[in-house]
């Protein structure tokens, strides 16, 4: 079997020699022989290795790919299929994701634009105002026109006709964060909070679970709210599609590293019989 040395592994990949022999001291590629001045040689096997590594990062991270590729190695090839199908079941749920938050915006989008014959007896009833000196009774003066104050849990909750004990669990969920009254403990809802809740309520509508919808109301708070969320689902499928192609690649070569590992066999899906069928006699 032809003798590589470091510089030839990295040739091709953009590395250098010290990351694979790095790479070799992380366990991400199998121990090399050592000649009798204690030089490395690599062969094949290593190059192959190193290839499923680097088809591995894009597909699962740079963290999973590590443990991937030590359990290969350590012979614990149903360790490394597990962390295969973590990773993919990361992404069917992050695909899950995307799907709910498209299907939140678009009934967003649908309630703003005004409500129909179907939406009207489900939407959320207006909230409460500010109450200044000029409105409270017995005022002089001209009205003011009130601003958007911190709800309550049960101003919420009657804006979305929902329980608070319902609030409650969302905000245990992670769904909602309203802010506490230092004094009394109350929870404050802002603009924000509000925000988050009607989505919770579209979403839960949908039938959407709590835990999914965490995951969305926190990509909308990262993005800076729903407009901006919308304008970034492009990019997030097209990261999702990446990533799902990746893993295609990596499998080739975590194919292909495999036959070249002293690791048991697959069964046979070949049938002991053949295609006529069993021979009597």
């Amino acid at each position: 079997m032809t003798s590589l040395r470091p510089s030839d592994l990295a040739r091709g990949h953009g590395l250098s020699a010290q990351a694979v022999r790095n790479y070799e001291r992380d366990g991400f590629l199998p121990p090399a022989e050592r000649t009798d001045s204690g030089y490395r040689l690599y062969t094949e096997v290593h190059a192959a290795a190193l290839r499923a590594f680097l088809a591995l990062v894009p597909a699962y991270g740079h963290a999973a790919a590590g443990r991937i590729m030590r359990a290969l190695h350590g012979g614990a090839l149903d360790d490394a299929l597990t962390l295969i199908d973590r990773g993919h079941s990361g992404l069917l749920r992050d695909r899950e994701t995307l799907a709910a938050v498209r299907d939140a915006l678009d009934r967003l989008t649908a309630e703003r634009a005004g409500p129909t014959e179907a939406t009207e007896a489900t939407r959320p009833r207006p909230g409460p105002t500010e109450t200044t000196e000029a409105t409270r009774p017995g005022a002089t003066g001209a009205t003011v026109p009130g601003a958007r104050r911190a709800w309550t849990v049960g101003e919420l909750a009657r804006h979305l006709d929902v329980t608070p004990a319902t609030l409650r669990k969302w905000e245990e969920a992670g769904v909602l964060a309203p802010a506490r009254d230092p004094a009394t403990g109350y929870r404050h809802f802002r603009a924000d909070d509000v925000r988050d809740a009607e989505l919770a309520h579209l979403l839960r509508r949908g039938g959407h679970p709590l835990d999914r919808i965490a995951t969305v109301v926190r990509r909308i708070r990262t993005a800076g709210g729903a407009d901006a969320l919308a304008a970034s689902l492009g990019d997030w499928q097209r990261k999702l599609t990446a990533r799902g192609v990746a893993m295609l690649h990596a499998a080739t070569h975590v194919s292909h590293y495999l036959t070249l590992l002293d690791l048991p066999a697959p069964p046979s899906t070949t049938s002991p019989t053949s295609p006529a069928g069993p021979q009597h006699a």
